[in-house]
């Protein structure tokens, strides 16, 4: 096994403890391989994140029968006490001695403890009182966020040290992007079209609120989030020795960490960046958990339809993920941003505010279906777009921090990104709880039971909060600053540092 201790002490020029700046400098570019392993890890957070985001609300309460409202703030109050851990674990893995490197130790350590849990989360005990349920989905939701905070914030960290290219980060972000959405999309996608269906009863017409479905949902979900976070710990090991070491040794108190840590983010680049990713993700998590209500209530489809659906936002991902590079190459990081999220936040609520306004055709014309298909399709397609700039963005910032502070804080930067993620987000699924009370909106499975006004209700408070939090987010991310000139010049002025040392 590596040796895994945080002690701090000075690098030396062994490759186990990392190399020399000139070594470090002739880095080969990642290969193809490098970034489709980098790529393919983020499929764990993928499968996690959409299970959590489309299904668990769903399942705990129209299936398992808990309070809709409980379900949220089990998630919410899970994701505070996770959230306080993203910080110290990219500090940690910053700062981290071992002959695996910086990150890789805390990738592999966390393969069993996420899919084992994720895998106990689909599988509730029966004949809980609804105070016991909460306190087991409470439980498993806190043991699942802090075990994929030790896997995704190192693996998410790698992305500046793979490549300080400007234009390099958003390819290599783009397969992160692209591998995230299509994992995650590929489990929604076969439980629509596959799964549910083949649990269709005579007492459960749909397979989706069947307790048994969301059982092998649980298993194959946490073998696939096992094998992706194998597969990209391997498949990104070579890369290890031209990593950048850890700091020198020194003493460090919680205090000192703590200080270091706001040291390095107190940028207003990164507050921007930090803002932005905090309206979207709640944004994000409202749109999410309300997906489902809307393609099975206000839109009355099938299963198979809402698989078909699902099914777009693979070509999204090829979309989104395809486009960053070129507006990166073109006009941009922060324009680019800035044209394809307004794009997007226009577009994203279009259908329901039509059905709405009386406009849409009643749901059997075939239009409704094509129509919410495309929509969704070029929508989802933009917001991955947006989300490789942003965080090709973020990496940026690794560069500039450097120069004012001397260290290497990937893991702090990009532990940003995983806090706002789960922590956020878990409000965003809280907001969406909230809607669905404000809306009266009733619990059963039969969406015949739901009377129309109730839906129109869910769809009236459903969008101007979603529009709120993305035009907010849009206004914070105009004040980021960094431009490619401006990173160039952090690369050239390290270089010059480091030649002189």
């Amino acid at each position: 096994m590596a040796d895994v201790s945080a002690e701090f002490v000075a690098p030396s020029s062994d490759t186990s403890a990392g190399t020399a700046p000139a070594a470090l400098a002739a880095a080969p570019p990642p290969s193809l391989w490098t970034k489709l392993a980098y790529g393919f890890g983020s499929v764990a957070y993928g499968v996690k994140d959409q299970g959590f985001a489309y299904f668990l609300v769903i399942f705990y309460s129209q299936v398992i029968g808990l309070d809709a409202r409980l379900v949220g703030l089990a998630i919410t109050i899970a994701l505070v006490v996770d959230g306080l851990a993203d910080p110290i674990v990219g500090y940690w893995s910053d700062n981290l001695r071992s002959r695996w490197g910086r990150r890789h130790p805390f990738m592999y350590a966390a393969a069993i403890p996420v899919s084992a849990t994720y895998f106990l989360l689909w599988r509730p005990p029966e004949g809980l009182s609804d105070q016991q349920m909460f306190w087991y989905v409470l439980g498993l939701a806190v043991a699942i966020r802090t075990f994929i905070t030790f896997y995704e914030t190192p693996s998410s960290a790698l992305a500046p040290e793979l490549t300080e290219d400007y234009d390099q980060r958003s390819s290599l972000l783009s397969f992160r992007s692209f591998f995230g959405w299509v994992g995650g999309n590929t489990m929604t996608v076969t439980s629509f079209l596959l799964l549910f269906p083949a649990f269709v009863t005579p007492t459960i017409p749909n397979g989706q609120f069947n307790r048994e479905a969301y059982e092998v949902y649980g298993l194959i979900g946490s073998t696939l989030i096992f094998l992706a976070i194998v597969v990209s710990a391997a498949g990104t090991h070579s890369r290890i020795v031209h990593f950048r070491p850890p700091p020198p040794q020194r003493n460090l108190t919680l205090p000192t960490v703590f200080k270091e840590i706001f040291h390095t983010v107190s940028d207003r680049s990164f507050v921007a960046l930090f803002l932005a990713a905090m309206f979207g993700a709640i944004a994000a998590g409202l749109s999410a958990a309300l997906a489902f209500y809307f393609t099975t209530y206000m839109w009355g489809f099938t299963s198979q339809q809402t698989g078909l659906v699902t099914m777009s936002v693979f070509v999204s991902a090829v979309f989104g993920a395809g486009l960053a590079p070129v507006v990166t190459r073109t006009i941009g990081k922060k324009r680019g941003a800035m044209i394809i999220g307004s794009i997007a936040v226009l577009g994203s609520p279009l259908p329901i505010i039509l059905r709405i306004l009386g406009i849409m055709p009643p749901n059997d014309d075939p239009f409704v279906f094509w129509f919410v298909f495309t929509a969704t399709m070029i929508d989802v397609g933009l917001i991955i777009c947006f989300q490789v700039l942003a965080a090709s963005m973020m990496a940026d910032l690794v560069e500039q921090a450097e120069l004012k502070t001397g260290r290497r804080s990937e893991g702090i930067f990009f532990s940003a990104s995983t806090f706002i993620r789960k922590m956020v987000g878990g409000l965003g699924v809280m907001a969406a709880a909230t809607v669905l009370a404000v809306a009266e909106f009733p619990k059963g499975a039969d969406p015949s039971q739901v009377p129309e006004e109730a839906v129109l209700r869910l769809g009236t408070y459903y969008v101007p909060v979603i529009l709120l939090l993305y035009l907010a987010m849009m206004a914070v991310i105009s004040t980021y600053k960094l431009s490619r000139e401006d990173h160039e010049e952090n690369l050239r002025k390290l270089a010059e540092r480091r030649a002189a040392q």
